[in-house]
C-alpha cells in the first residue's frame, strides 16, 4: 500500500529480550519518537508495523500516540502467521492487544506459523515503504536480515544503533570507548 499523500515507513527491531535495560529504553524511545516525527515532517502518512514484541510494538504505540496529534497518519500491522502473540499473558499481551485493535489494517502473512514466515512479514514491509527504521545491536540477526533487504531495495534507511547507546550512556562503556565517537543514528 503506497500513501496516497505521502510515503510509508516501515519498523525493524529487537524483541523485548534483546533490548537494553529500563532507563537506556526510556532513551531508545525518545529516539524512536524523534525519529517518528521526522517522518512525519518529511511527509509520510503510513507506518508498517510487525506487532512482535519490543521494538515493533514500542514504535506502533508512539505511532498510535501521534495519530491522536496528525490524524492524517495510519498504523498498518503486518503480522507473519494469525496466532502471533498468542503465547503472551498479563501486561504485555493486553499491549499487544490494543496496538492491533487500534491499527487502522492488519494485515496477515501467513494463516499458521512455518520456517520463513517472518522474513516473508519483513519483505512485505519493506517491498511497500520508502523509508526503515531500524533498532539494532546484532546484525546478525532478523533485524539485520531486514536492513540488508532495505539496502537491496534502495529505500531510505534510519539505524539507530543500541550498542552505540549503550557506549555513551553507560558509564562502564564509556571507559572502553573513550577513544571512539560513537554513531547513534545513521542515515543512508
Amino acid at each position: 500500500m503506497t500513501a496516497p499523500d505521502g510515503f510509508a515507513v516501515c519498523f525493524s527491531g529487537h524483541r523485548q529480550k534483546k533490548l537494553p535495560s529500563e532507563p537506556l529504553q526510556r532513551v531508545l524511545q525518545s529516539i524512536l519518537l524523534d525519529e517518528i516525527q521526522t517522518a512525519i515532517r518529511d511527509g509520510a502518512s503510513i507506518f508498517y508495523s510487525g506487532l512482535a514484541t519490543g521494538i515493533d510494538l514500542m514504535a506502533a504505540e508512539t505511532v498510535l500516540t501521534q495519530r491522536l496529534l496528525h490524524p492524517q497518519i495510519r498504523l498498518i500491522g503486518v503480522k507473519p502467521f494469525a496466532k502471533q502473540n498468542e503465547s503472551l499473558s498479563g501486561a504485555l499481551a493486553a499491549r499487544c492487544q490494543t496496538v492491533e485493535t487500534a491499527a487502522d489494517q492488519v494485515i496477515c502473512i501467513s494463516p499458521h506459523y512455518h520456517r520463513g514466515c517472518y522474513r516473508l512479514r519483513n519483505q512485505y514491509m519493506i517491498d511497500h515503504s520508502e523509508r526503515l527504521i531500524a533498532v539494532v545491536s546484532d546484525m546478525h540477526s532478523g533485524t539485520g536480515q531486514t536492513i540488508r533487504m532495505a539496502q537491496k531495495r534502495g529505500i531510505s534507511l534510519r539505524i539507530i544503533d543500541i550498542k552505540q547507546l549503550e557506549s555513551l550512556l553507560l558509564p562502564e562503556a564509556q571507559a572502553q570507548s573513550a577513544f571512539e565517537t560513537p554513531t547513534i543514528r545513521k542515515e543512508f
